[in-house]
């Protein structure tokens, strides 16, 4: 967890940056006195002082006209690195937690695991997509919670915690970990003293998402649970403190009316949970197919204490601008032009005659300006979508940036110079991405609004999602189109084996937690003389051959697409039994940890065995056993670690 943590984060008020807490744990004995200290925290329910004091620095948002208001200013939590280190373990084993037993609402998208901002663009482009298929339009109506961080109740957070399925003891040190926190503000050269912040969550803090999903849970099941007494269809997505409601009708009016009494619901609902919508936010916007002029009446809510709302031609949510139609042309201009600018820009680190050189140009563009080109491209990239004016400013993007990249004549044939310079043309590129995306929604937990979607209730049959792929009848899915419809029509005949919430992997229990000190590898040089090495084996062979060790042997090959995993098992220098598997169309990986699999199951099925040695070619595959992230043999993993 901490590998991936940026050494370049500024660090908190104890001074002590990532690069130098990676150093600090490479020692055993400081490790272990942190680990001491983080279930010492939790066991006695209390958080450090130490932890709870911290530093905001105030910096001004760049491009504001006058900075006569609070708003104009974004303040910046440092926290102590040790105390973030230790909250990041607790986060991760909470979430883990709440994907497992579903308290999390499946439209919360914002600061959880295997959730995002694309999930949330993804997910409503199919919807209007699927509303379109059956002749329905689509509206939204979008708001925020104002000072949301700063809102929550800790006794309601504190009682939330209780429901969630957490130990006791987990929910009385959240309910220190809330109060007596510190604070001094930090102004260019001014330091302000400490004061006390008993208010809200620490914003900055790794445990401050997690604890806002929770607290929203149950304002989201209520919420769902009113609108389905009152009968009003309404659908929701939620992200972070940014909360969509979705109305599908064909009369504009009608939605606008469901649009006013939910608003009305939630706004009293928020209330009873202390938090209050920032009405000045709120904007409403309508997703149609009509041709000519449209003018949607607008929605006044202004008896609620909110605007009247006028539609636009145009709407940005989470980094994406919609159009009505969905043809996202608005979008792809922006972000385009945004990637164009930045070519141009990085003419100042050189030319044909100095500066950095065109491998540097090529990996800089690759790694720094693609991203920004196709951010979001699942929305707009998908089959049959007609594609002309996006690849007309993706390819004039690229044209400049191979121009740069070789220095050669603006006259140059685009299709030569990106092979010169190494770039694979921008609508093959989108087609290798498109590809690789479409298996990451099979990474996605059961509980995820993604993996609802792509359900087509063959496994669900009393499944009630209008939106779900299984709605659709036939000639309604030849019309709706998407990145989820791709997803679901390449996926035939594709099992990918992930299963990220299995028992064997929850934090803290794995055996690499529990066992750390029960196994290891021990590695051949493979450049020493094959007699020395023959040597080694022998030794190895002589040293288990007792009848409390087994001796497992294994291999794995593969011809003309079919692989041969192959384990033999000895104990007591007395062979036991061998085990043959053969499987089509898989990759050697798999088929290596496959015989392993075998291996360890017979080896397990014997009495009275205390040690098992593996012998194997692919110590890459082997080290995978004990490797919890995620990837596609997680379920081979996950049977191995039950034997063990």
């Amino acid at each position: 967890m901490i590998a991936k943590c940026n050494d370049s984060l500024a660090s908190g008020p104890d001074k002590l940056s990532w690069r130098h807490l990676k150093i600090i744990i490479k020692q055993d004995k400081c490790l272990t006195n942190i680990i001491n200290i983080a279930n010492a925290c939790i066991n006695l329910g209390h958080w450090l002082d130490y932890f709870k004091c911290s530093s905001t620095i105030i910096i001004p948002k760049p491009n504001k006209l006058s900075y006569n208001h609070a708003k104009m200013f974004r303040p910046i939590v440092l926290l102590n690195t040790l105390g973030k280190l230790i909250e990041k373990v607790i986060a991760e084993r909470i979430q883990f937690t709440v994907m497992k037993n579903n308290f999390i609402h499946p439209c919360q998208l914002g600061g959880l695991k295997f959730k995002s901002t694309m999930d949330a663009g993804v997910a409503l482009t199919h919807i209007v997509m699927s509303r379109w298929a059956k002749g329905k339009s689509t509206s939204t109506l979008t708001f925020d919670i104002s000072q949301f961080f700063l809102s929550l109740n800790h006794n309601l957070l504190t009682i939330t915690l209780s429901k969630v399925g957490l130990e006791p003891k987990v929910s009385k040190f959240f309910a220190n970990y809330l109060v007596q926190r510190k604070m001094n503000y930090i102004w260019n050269n001014l330091q302000s003293p400490e004061f006390e912040v008993n208010v809200g969550v620490g914003q900055g803090s790794a445990l401050s998402s997690i604890l806002l999903a929770l607290y929203l849970a149950p304002f989201l099941h209520i919420l769902e649970k009113h609108l389905k007494i009152l009968k009003i269809p309404i659908s929701m997505l939620s992200f972070v403190d940014n909360r969509l409601i979705i109305a599908q009708k064909n009369s504009i009016p009608i939605s606008n009316s469901q649009f006013f009494c939910s608003y009305n619901v939630l706004s009293n609902l928020l209330t009873d949970f202390g938090l209050v919508i920032e009405h000045g936010k709120t904007e409403i916007f309508h997703f149609t197919r009509l041709h000519g002029e449209f003018n949607p009446p607008p929605l006044d809510l202004s008896s609620l204490g909110g605007p009247v709302l006028h539609p636009k031609d145009s709407w940005k949510y989470l980094g994406f601008l919609f159009d009505r139609k969905l043809t996202f042309h608005q979008h792809l201009d922006f972000y385009s032009n945004k990637a164009l600018s930045t070519v141009k820009c990085m003419k100042l680190l050189g030319n044909s005659s100095h500066g950095i050189s065109p491998l540097q140009k090529h990996q800089l563009y690759r790694c720094c300006i693609i991203p920004i080109a196709l951010y979001s491209f699942q929305l707009w990239f998908y089959n049959k979508v007609p594609l002309l004016f996006h690849m007309k400013l993706l390819n004039k993007m690229q044209r400049r940036a191979a121009i740069w990249i070789l220095g050669i004549f603006k006259t140059s044939p685009l299709e030569g110079i990106e092979a010169l310079a190494g770039l694979i043309p921008i609508k093959y590129h989108l087609q290798k991405l498109a590809e690789r995306s479409l298996i990451r929604l099979f990474k996605l937990p059961e509980n995820h609004i993604i993996r609802r979607l792509l359900d087509d209730f063959s496994h669900h049959p009393n499944s009630s999602n209008p939106h779900a792929i299984g709605s659709l009848m036939n000639r309604q899915r030849i019309i709706a189109k998407g990145h989820i419809i791709d997803s679901k029509t390449k996926s035939y005949g594709i099992f990918p084996s992930f299963d990220l919430l299995h028992q064997e992997f929850i934090p803290g229990q794995r055996i690499v937690d529990i066992f750390s000190d029960r196994f290891s590898f021990n590695l051949v040089d493979k450049k020493g003389k094959y007699n020395i090495r023959a040597q080694e084996l022998d030794n190895l062979v002589l040293s288990n051959s007792i009848p409390s060790s087994t001796l497992v042997v294994t291999d794995a090959s593969i011809k003309d697409n079919i692989a041969t995993s192959i384990a033999h098992v000895h104990q007591a220098n007395s062979y036991l039994i061998k085990t043959v598997h053969h499987a089509m169309f898989v990759t050697s990986s798999e088929a290596e940890l496959f015989a392993m699999r075998c291996g360890i199951n017979q080896a397990c099925n014997k009495d009275n065995i205390s040690k098992i040695v593996i012998i194997t070619d692919s110590i890459h595959s082997a080290k995978r056993i004990f490797n919890s992230l995620l990837h596609p043999l997680q379920s081979h993993l996950a049977a191995i670690l039950s034997e063990l």
